[in-house]
């Protein structure tokens, strides 16, 4: 019996042993919202056997009308019971996205995402993840009224806060997703949880899961938990600073315990494979209006594209690992926000570096003094770009791109594209409250 066939008869198991009477289907658009359907347990062997149909056409980035028929078809590997405050049992599991023929949808980001993960397995690498994920806990969706006016660290007194973090946690080892830890972050109001680091796909699904959990339990508590990049004009932003490393089999193929910061020529050219497509893919990897009030200088989020093991405004950060534990050996890559596309942010980090791999790309120098205290002048002499300071600069860099049309595919590619422009051309002809309070009494 093969691996799948094992994994469906523990789910067909397992769900007639707990009872379970409903199963959610999920899966993702390409802007990284999760949709879901619920099936019942007499339709179960059926879905994995031939998909359940759908209409795409009404999901964002799929198909036209006149081509809608879509399948979704269970991962039996991602099977997970569903923490339930009350109500009947219910479970869920993430889904590949098919035509009717059976062939891999190509707007279906998790299948971008074993795409590239296939181009990295040809060369015989794994692609292993570590997202330390921020957000904000508000009163309400209405207005961002902090709760506590705690910093990085603080230990707030007993409150909401900390039950939100403790009962958030708890739902998400109930499903499986192992945390490494949590705390209160820089900004008021502010938390992060952050995940043990797995396999890129196992991790992109976790990340889906985590946003819903940490939304759940926030509404259950009477509270709004928002992954917003910048809700809080003056504080800090969220961020997904994501940690990525490169394994051969069970070595890390970052690791070199003879070079600087133990940083291997793999590694340095998969960081300069990511610094020299940084501007293409930041489109991507902050895909919203919002995202770019946070890329800015003053706030150690990245706004030029650099490399640093110490500096926290870099771009990439390369944490020392330990010469006992190479395993540990990684990248952090600082301009991700959680309001991303799990699946396609980590496609395109992924193609950046190996592109970096396949072409030889030099590590420029590493940056120690302060990039965003430099003068223009200073940072043009050593070559440090800007990222891009708007949604529609990002995707007029995206657009030119030759690797992020590679690495999403054509569908994908042009369906993200048209997504965004159609949300410049909004926020273009949006009139602010900031423009009313700065004109309206002065012109």
């Amino acid at each position: 019996m093969d691996a799948a066939r094992e994994q469906i008869d523990y789910v067909l198991r397992t769900v007639e042993e707990r009872d379970i009477r409903f199963i959610r289907l999920w899966f993702t658009d390409v802007l990284g919202f999760l949709k879901a359907f619920a099936i019942t347990p007499a339709e179960l062997e059926d879905a994995f056997e031939e998909g359940m149909s759908f209409d795409g056409s009404a999901i964002e980035g799929y198909a036209r009308v006149q081509e809608s028929d879509m399948l979704a078809r269970p991962d039996p590997s991602t099977f997970q019971a569903l923490p339930q405050a009350k109500g009947d049992l219910e479970a869920r599991m993430f889904c590949d996205i098919t035509t009717p023929d059976g062939a891999p949808f190509p707007g279906d980001p998790r299948a971008v995402l074993r795409r590239n993960l296939e181009r990295a397995s040809a060369k015989g690498f794994t692609f292993y993840v570590h997202p330390e994920m921020e957000f904000f806990l508000f009163k309400d969706s209405k207005t961002p009224v902090p709760l506590d006016q705690g910093s990085y660290f603080d230990l707030t007194p007993l409150d909401s806060a900390q039950d939100f973090r403790r009962r958030a946690i708890q739902a998400l080892e109930a499903m499986g997703i192992s945390v490494e830890y949590s705390h209160h972050e820089v900004a008021p109001s502010q938390h992060e949880i952050d995940l043990r680091f797995a396999d890129a796909l196992t991790m992109a699904d976790n990340i889906m899961t985590y946003r819903l959990v940490v939304k759940e339990v926030a509404q259950q508590m009477g509270l709004h938990a928002t992954f917003m990049p910048k809700p809080l004009q003056g504080e800090w932003g969220s961020g997904m600073h994501t940690h990525v490393s490169l394994f051969e089999g069970d070595r890390n193929a970052f690791f070199d315990a003879r070079t600087a910061g133990h940083l291997s020529k793999v590694g340095r050219a998969f960081v300069a494979g990511v610094l020299r497509h940084a501007r293409e893919i930041t489109a991507v990897t902050n895909q919203w209006v919002n995202s770019y009030k946070r890329l800015i200088p003053g706030y150690e989020a990245p706004a030029y594209v650099c490399w640093s093991r110490h500096l926290r405004g870099a771009l990439v950060r390369v944490p020392g690992a330990k010469p006992t534990k190479a395993s540990s050996a990684r990248i952090e890559i600082r301009s991700p926000d959680p309001a991303c596309n799990p699946y396609l942010t980590l496609s395109v980090i992924l193609a950046a570096g190996l592109r970096g791999l396949d072409e030889g790309y030099e590590l420029a120098d590493e940056v120690v003094d302060d990039v965003d205290t430099m003068s223009e002048e200073e940072r043009a002499k050593r070559g440090i770009v800007p990222l891009p300071q708007d949604l529609n600069e990002a995707v007029d860099e995206l657009e030119r791109s030759e690797l992020v049309a590679d690495a999403l595919g054509e569908h994908v590619f042009e369906q993200f594209i048209r997504n965004k422009r159609a949300e410049w051309d909004t926020f273009k002809a949006y009139v602010s409250p900031y423009e009313r309070e700065r004109y309206l009494p002065l012109l």
